[in-house]
């Protein structure tokens, strides 16, 4: 008797696993579709509106609707909508992976300053004209963007190696990066001529008025990169969310697991700034959204951690583009607007928890 009923629940636990499994799936699929839509919403949205259907044919055969809807679509409205799916997703996962490995539901590339070292190393660009690759010609504010993202990556993977450091020091000296960083923009600023502090300050404000179809391809290639190599590493994400020790004694390497992941966010981080200037919290919100839905199983929580991030940022750029006729807002402002109240929800959340 007492082995027939342990098999009942066994058999039970498998069932309930399986269900939980399927809903988790089905979710993601409704999210997908979501996605899709918004970006078609997206390239169909803009100072002239275009039916869902004309928008489908022109994407299906440029020429079906003339050379006009062919320019408009192809050349300036579809690099945008793709490149906001892209990033957001860049954005999305580079935020779940670095709350996963620094156990902080705070820590995204904007509050641990990658984004604004990203900041600083395009105002070297455009008001000294200093660039840290040679021979870059028109792409020296965004190289520079980029190699500064990567640096400051670098120093805080650089951090994981020091005896006795631990995830919160790490947060810590992100927070100090980002003050040091700012202040250090402000005073390229002060220095700007009125044309240059123009320039800065819309790439602070994050736009996606600088996409193209290189820039779509460079960053959809980091995902097809990046993305399949932590899918590879999900259970032991999973083991690491359960405390150092927990993952230690599964057999994961948590020091080499993290470089591996550090190294992971330094390249969606950078390469998201670099093309598109500083867009803040959608490293914050999609995750926490996500973690929501499917708890910290790894192998959910990545995937739809991206494309939460991507729907996100996609729903911000038609935002952007009908809030006001005739004015396109940089997705930045509206990013923030809508991730500063998520952000102090979750600081509130915590400090709940902590007390109880």
């Amino acid at each position: 008797m007492h082995q027939l009923s342990y098999i009942d629940n066994g058999l039970n636990a498998t069932n309930q696993y399986q269900k939980r499994s399927i809903k988790k799936i089905r979710l993601i699929g409704l999210i997908s579709g979501l996605l899709l839509l918004s970006v078609l919403v997206d390239i169909a949205t803009g100072p002239g509106n275009f039916p869902l259907t004309t928008v489908l044919d022109v994407i299906w055969d440029k020429t079906s609707h003339g050379i006009k809807l062919e320019v408009i679509i192809w050349d300036y409205r579809m690099p945008v909508a793709l490149t906001a799916l892209v990033v957001g997703a860049m954005l999305g996962m580079a935020g779940a992976l670095m709350q996963t490995i620094l156990n902080n539901p705070l820590a995204e590339p904007f509050t641990l300053g990658i984004s604004s070292a990203a900041s600083f190393g395009a105002a070297l660009a455009i008001v000294m004209g200093v660039g840290l690759a040679p021979n870059v010609g028109s792409l020296l504010v965004t190289v520079n963007a980029f190699i500064f993202a990567l640096c400051t990556c670098a120093v805080l993977l650089g951090m994981t190696r020091i005896k006795g450091v631990g995830t919160q020091t790490i947060v810590l000296f992100g927070i100090a990066i980002f003050f040091a960083f700012n202040a250090l923009l402000a005073m390229m600023e002060y220095s700007a001529s009125e044309t240059q502090l123009q320039r800065i300050v819309f790439w602070m404000l994050g736009s996606l008025g600088r996409a193209s179809w290189q820039q779509l391809s460079m960053g959809s290639l980091m995902m097809v990169i990046v993305l399949p190599f932590c899918m590879s590493r999900t259970w032991r994400l999973t083991a690491l969310r359960l405390g150092d020790e927990s993952a230690i004694s599964m057999g994961v390497d948590v020091k080499r697991l993290r470089i591996e992941i550090l190294i992971c966010i330094s390249l969606l981080a950078a390469t998201a700034v670099a093309f598109v200037g500083i867009i803040g919290f959608v490293g914050l919100v999609g995750p926490h959204i996500a973690r929501m839905l499917v708890g910290e199983d790894q192998r959910y929580f990545l995937p739809l951690s991206a494309m939460l991030g991507a729907t996100m940022l996609s729903i911000t750029s038609i935002v952007s583009k009908t809030l006001t006729p005739g004015i396109i807002y940089p997705v930045g402002i509206i990013t923030a607007l809508i991730g500063v109240p998520v952000f102090l929800i979750i600081i509130i959340r915590n400090s709940k928890e902590r007390f109880e």
